[in-house]
């Protein structure tokens, strides 16, 4: 199950399935759309 995440980075919405990483600018740390970081 997919779920929308927000780059740290860069700020764009990533959705992501498995692969935990920001397809835009490549950076690791996604932010969950309430605030929670994974």
């Amino acid at each position: 199950m997919a779920s929308t995440y927000k780059c740290a980075r860069c700020k764009q919405k990533v959705e992501i399935d498995v692969n935990v990483r920001c397809p835009y600018c490549g950076h690791r740390i996604l932010f969950k759309e309430r605030g929670a970081a994974i």
